[in-house]
């Protein structure tokens, strides 16, 4: 007796949702299929619109398609946030390359660059969320797992140091070569993005990545219609659904149009070194000629594009 075939359904990256529907639905038949999908179906007609959990990937989107999502989700701000919010599509710019350093010496740990973040990016007002955790270290060890993210003292205190950590915009990310749905991905500027709308919320990002730099949602967020920054990128900082995960983007909403990250415009200290990687001339160009700096976790081989340094 042979052996029975296998059902084979095309891969969620490389088609719409509507088309690996459809061929599930001829492999299972008409009625196997509709009572297989009947808890998706009522699913989608309570919580989200039928163009919404449809909808392509972004980066098969056409202009004018994602023109009428990116409106869509500034009426759903409207609507559930009471705030009249502009979404626009941010793309690399060309001869590009972010990277970031950190002067350690001079961090005072006060976590406004966290504070900073999370009012920039829209989180969640009741978790506190951010993307930036502020480590405080015994001084002469750099072991990450021994580092206090939770203290809540006067800073600095004598004996510590302070390292926030954040996405290290890898060059060799692990959590894209994870994502089972290619929700993830790495672009031209060196800034590792996340289609929200895509995103099926499984978690596997979250778990590969070695620096905890991923946040689940696993709430509606929670932010009052006079906290939320209008200005937004599809791929940044707009109101992340419940369900899915998110992550650091350099503010690309704001450095893509040659402006700096929020975390960095908020350090009194100076602490902070954006700049194109590309450009001989920029300051963190200058840091890496100049400075002994070094990547979190070097021997994963991941190639982190986030610096530290100390002045001494």
């Amino acid at each position: 007796m042979s052996a029975p075939k296998k059902m084979s359904l095309p891969v969620l990256g490389e088609v719409d949702r509507r088309t690996a529907f459809k061929a599930a639905g001829a492999t299972l038949g008409a009625a196997a299929f509709a009572k297989a999908m009947a808890p998706v179906v009522e699913w989608a007609s309570h919580e989200t619109s039928a163009s919404e959990f449809l909808q392509k990937h972004f980066k098969e989107l056409r202009p004018d398609e994602l023109a009428t999502v990116m409106s869509r989700l500034e009426d759903e701000a409207r609507d559930e946030y009471g705030a009249d919010v502009t979404i626009a599509d941010y793309r690399p710019q060309k001869g590009v390359k972010f990277g970031y350093a950190l002067n350690l010496s001079i961090c005072i740990g006060c976590r406004k660059c966290a504070e900073a973040c999370h009012k920039e990016n829209n989180h969640d007002r009741v978790s506190g969320n951010s993307y930036i955790r502020v480590l405080e270290m015994d001084k002469g060890s750099l072991d990450l797992e021994s580092g206090n993210a939770a203290y809540d003292h006067p800073v600095p205190q004598p004996d510590k140091f302070y390292m926030p950590v954040q996405c290290q915009q890898c060059e060799r990310p692990p959590c894209v070569n994870v994502c089972p749905v290619e929700a993830t991905w790495k672009e031209d500027d060196g800034v590792v993005v996340v289609d929200y709308n895509w995103c099926i919320g499984c978690r596997y990002c979250e778990a590969a990545c070695p620096y905890h730099a991923r946040r689940f949602n696993w709430t509606k967020p929670e932010v009052p219609a006079q906290e939320v920054n209008p200005n937004q990128g599809y791929l940044s900082n707009r109101i992340r659904p419940q369900g899915v995960v998110e992550k650091c983007t350099y503010c690309l909403h704001r450095t893509r149009t040659g402006r700096l990250p929020a975390c960095l415009e908020a350090c009194p200290t100076g602490a902070r070194v954006f700049g194109n990687l590309l450009d001989p001339n920029s300051e963190i160009s200058y840091v890496l000629r100049t400075k002994r700096v070094y990547v979190l976790k070097e021997e994963l081989g991941t190639r982190p594009q986030f610096f530290y340094f100390f002045d001494t």
